[in-house]
């Protein structure tokens, strides 16, 4: 059994590794873009305070993303709504997160219809791997929820905006 759980390790990191080569080579495919991501991503990893405009960590510090990531307190017409089961769509409500500079750099330099290739191009093979992945795991019937789950959290970084 220590053998088989070895081999089946090896065979997730190889689908994985898969996964994630096939969507590097599809961003190398222009270099211009990959070398400007990598210029905003440094810059904004250089900075105490990233993209955000002012600190509201006070004098103790902290992190202006996980602050607004608080909840807020709602009205109730607002809380009766969002008790409704909604689904997620791409759209103009999608959240600002860590790397939404990323994002709108992207667009700056492939345009809309670039990024949305792109970005059509990772959630496929994202996907996909979680796809393989849930196969894999003989639990196939979690496939929609993970890729749900993916998209929720691909807004929250703000890989949507």
């Amino acid at each position: 059994a220590i053998g088989n759980a070895a081999s089946d390790r090896r065979h997730l990191d190889t689908l994985l590794f898969v996964g994630a080569t096939k969507l590097v080579q599809q961003l190398i495919m222009n270099k211009f873009v990959s070398l400007l991501l990598v210029v905003i991503a440094a810059l904004a990893a250089t900075s105490v305070h990233g993209f955000a405009p002012c600190s509201l960590g006070g004098v103790s510090g902290g992190s202006n993303f996980v602050i607004s990531q608080r909840p807020r307190a709602t009205s109730p017409q607002a809380t009766a709504r969002s008790s409704r089961r909604t689904s997620l769509s791409m759209g103009s409500q999608a959240k600002f997160g860590i790397f939404s500079p990323a994002v709108y750099a992207a667009k700056f330099a492939l345009g809309d219809d670039g990024l949305k290739k792109i970005r059509a191009k990772g959630i496929g093979l994202h996907s996909s791997a979680i796809g393989d992945f849930c196969e894999w795991a003989g639990a196939y019937h979690l496939r929609t929820r993970l890729i749900k789950l993916a998209k929720t959290n691909g807004d929250i970084l703000g890989f949507l905006v």
